[in-house]
């Protein structure tokens, strides 16, 4: 879906490669539960360009004034992207995010309802999150998903060389600006 004025269109998107760093971001969410069953979510959002993880935030609670607060740490530290691509929740569907992303002139993005390839990057990043991580552990605290989650982002930025990226890491794709 695309904002055109107060209108919104629902068009196929096609699976952007960004040229450089910041012009496409991609943001989800996942959910899991602790050892004692309670569900607490999971906030990604990666950059396109270098598939690097720029943010995994993990609470119990996680709504759309949460999202602009890490996007608004990001901005200080990064800058912002020129469109950020999501998927039709109700955070991102919010009229908070919407007025921040068009104060900010960001382009909010919406795929098409039940077509996550066309958010490939970011479910391929969830992928390995719930293999590697999710499925791995059983987190006793939201802080130990904190800590392990923080660990494995440092691990997957900055050890593992991505094909697409020519057997980069993305912290070296990053520098480089492939």
């Amino acid at each position: 879906m695309i904002r055109h004025g107060n209108f919104k269109c629902k068009a196929k998107q096609t699976l952007i490669q960004p040229d450089f760093p910041n012009q496409v971001w991609s943001v989800d969410f996942m959910s899991d539960s602790l050892w004692n069953g309670r569900t607490f979510r999971i906030l990604n959002i990666i950059d396109d360009f270098n598939r690097e993880i720029l943010s995994v935030e993990a609470d119990t609670s996680l709504p759309a004034v949460r999202v602009i607060r890490v996007l608004e740490q990001l901005k200080q530290t990064r800058g912002l992207p020129v469109m950020i691509r999501v998927d039709n929740g109700p955070e991102f569907i919010s009229f908070k995010l919407d007025h921040y992303c068009r104060q900010n002139h960001v382009t909010l993005v919406f795929i098409q309802p039940g077509k996550p390839t066309q958010n490939a990057f970011i479910e391929r990043c969830n992928g390995s999150i719930r293999k590697e991580l999710l499925s791995a552990y059983v987190f006793q605290s939201i802080s130990e998903v904190r800590e392990k989650i923080q660990e494995w982002v440092n691990d997957y930025n900055e050890n593992r060389p991505d094909k697409g990226l020519g057997y980069l890491t993305p912290k070296e794709a990053y520098e480089k600006r492939i």
